[in-house]
């Protein structure tokens, strides 16, 4: 199979990356300082992610995470989420020849037309919009096409994975957030939140979901992976789970490796959701408790077990590149998108399920996502809930 002939026709769409994140801790988002139009494999800030690995990756679109840590509440988190709004035009229009900006599938394309990748823009946590859908809206106004309805803590209005449940899935509240963002026409992203916040969300979103980065459940045990129930539910309703390379969600090791941590970090009294807290305790663990390896195999583990359950239309790619320190061995920057591919065309995948594992499910789900925008508009207006009233005690449980 000719890998760079399929890339050519079917550029992979990457649901996550955390480039601009690493800008604002390294340099302030100076991408003077942060060169991501050279190679910076051996840069003084070395990253996984820049644009002429990007080129011998295939990668022809990006969603760049507009993430803001949970240890930022309320207008702290809007406002931090703008400033990573703001990164993400700066660094489009830095290099205006390699890369486009794009807010529709329409656009997408159109970018690749003329040589460029497309440059997207996906919030994750919905504690970014502090409770607000007058700020949900303005996000999108602005370009940001999917919000993760949480990131590793709850919100007011929906429960995290990674957090003792509160509200049990979603709330009234929650639920209103979903419809909005159908009508607005940004997709409702499933990473991170509980299982039970996944199957709510998808038994009240009207337009398909997705998971911009996250592995299967079945293959290794992670809150943040996705059991088959739903992929199933997922699958029914069109949308797309984008396997994420993270090692403790594709190796079962690394899972153990991680479970072992958020044991040690409760026993201080720390949460996995206490990002201020649990991150420097990460670190110390892991200079006392080598971290085990995982590798591409696991990642086409997870691959195959979302096609064999949800099917080759409802697979893609995240691979969450600077969310992470460590990436399996062969996939260890976004030059290795042809690595995968490779070892899942030997495992039998066709070119057709290639491309679609690529770039076609989740352009599907975009255009999907775009028209059911524009019929639900048709049919009702701007959302003016409010959570104050919506999830007030004795409030109609429907908002």
């Amino acid at each position: 199979m000719d890998l760079d002939a399929l890339l050519a026709e079917n550029p992979v769409i990457d649901g996550h990356n955390d480039l601009l994140w690493t800008a604002r801790v390294a340099t302030g988002y100076d991408f003077g300082r942060l060169d991501v139009g050279t190679d910076l494999t051996a840069g003084s800030t070395p990253t996984h992610t820049d644009l002429p690995r990007m080129r011998v990756g295939g990668v022809g679109a990006q969603f760049w995470s507009v993430y803001v840590p949970t240890r930022l509440t309320g207008d702290d988190a809007v406002s931090a989420t703008l400033e990573q709004v703001d990164a993400a035009y700066n660094l489009t229009q830095r290099y205006p020849d390699q890369l486009a900006l794009a807010v529709t599938a329409h656009d997408v394309e159109a970018a690749w037309s003329s040589g460029r990748m497309a440059s997207l823009m996906g919030a994750e946590g919905g504690h970014c919009i502090n409770s607000s859908l007058g700020t949900l809206r303005q996000l999108h106004a602005l370009g940001v096409r999917y919000l993760t309805l949480t990131h590793n803590a709850n919100t007011p209005w929906a429960d995290s994975a990674t957090d003792v449940p509160v509200a049990r899935g979603l709330t009234a509240f929650g639920r209103e957030v979903v419809r909005e963002m159908n009508r607005l026409g940004m997709m409702v992203d499933l990473s991170h939140v509980s299982a039970d916040t996944m199957r709510d969300a998808l038994a009240v979103t009207e337009v398909p979901a997705i998971f911009s980065h996250s592995s299967a459940r079945a293959v290794t045990e992670s809150p943040r992976n996705v059991p088959d129930d739903v992929l199933e539910s997922l699958r029914d309703q069109g949308g797309v789970c984008m396997v994420t390379f993270v090692p403790a969600f594709v190796n079962e090791a690394c899972a153990d490796w991680h479970r072992g941590v958020v044991e040690a970090a409760a026993a201080e009294g720390i949460t996995e959701a206490d990002g201020a807290r649990f991150g420097p305790f990460y670190d110390s663990y892991r200079l006392a408790h080598p971290q085990p390896l995982a590798d591409l195999t696991d990642v086409v583990r997870h691959c195959e077990h979302v096609r064999e359950v949800a099917g080759i239309d409802h697979v893609g790619l995240g691979g969450d590149y600077d969310g992470v320190e460590v990436l399996p061995r062969g996939l260890d920057d976004v030059s290795r998108y042809p690595a995968l591919l490779g070892a899942l065309a030997e495992a039998g995948w066709s070119e057709s399920d290639l491309g679609r594992l690529a770039c076609r499910n989740i352009l599907r789900v975009m255009r999907a996502t775009e028209t059911g925008a524009r019929e639900l508009q048709q049919r009702r207006g701007p959302s003016l809930a409010r959570i104050e009233d919506v999830d007030a005690p004795g409030a109609d449980d429907q908002g």
